[in-house]
C-alpha cells in the first residue's frame, strides 16, 4: 500500500518539476523575443526603447557593440589582405624591371 503512494508521489513531483522548467522557459524565450524585435534606434522606435528595462537596453547595446566589432574585423582582414596584395604585386613588378 505504501509502495504504489510513494511511486504516485514521485511521479507527480517529476510531472509537476517538468511542467515548471518548460513555464521557465517559455518565459525567458517570450523576454528574449521581446527584446529581438526592437534592433535598430531611431525616432519611430523611441517610445518602444523607452518601454524596455534597462537590462534589456543595456543588452541589446552590448549584442549591438559585437555586432559591430565582428563587422569591424572583417573589413580590417579585408584591408589587410587587400595591402598584401598589392605590395606583392609592386613588389614582382620591381623585380621585372631590374
Amino acid at each position: 500500500m505504501v509502495m504504489p503512494l510513494m511511486l504516485f508521489i514521485i511521479f507527480l513531483f517529476i510531472i509537476i518539476f517538468f511542467n515548471l522548467k518548460n513555464f521557465f522557459k517559455l518565459n525567458r524565450k517570450q523576454k528574449v523575443l521581446k527584446a529581438k524585435k526592437l534592433t535598430t534606434f531611431n525616432k519611430k522606435n523611441l517610445n518602444n526603447w523607452m518601454n524596455l528595462t534597462k537590462k534589456e537596453r543595456y543588452n541589446l547595446l552590448k549584442k549591438d557593440s559585437l555586432n559591430y566589432m565582428d563587422k569591424r574585423k572583417i573589413l580590417l582582414d579585408e584591408i589587410r589582405n587587400e595591402y598584401k596584395k598589392i605590395s606583392r604585386e609592386n613588389s614582382e613588378r620591381n623585380i621585372k624591371k631590374k
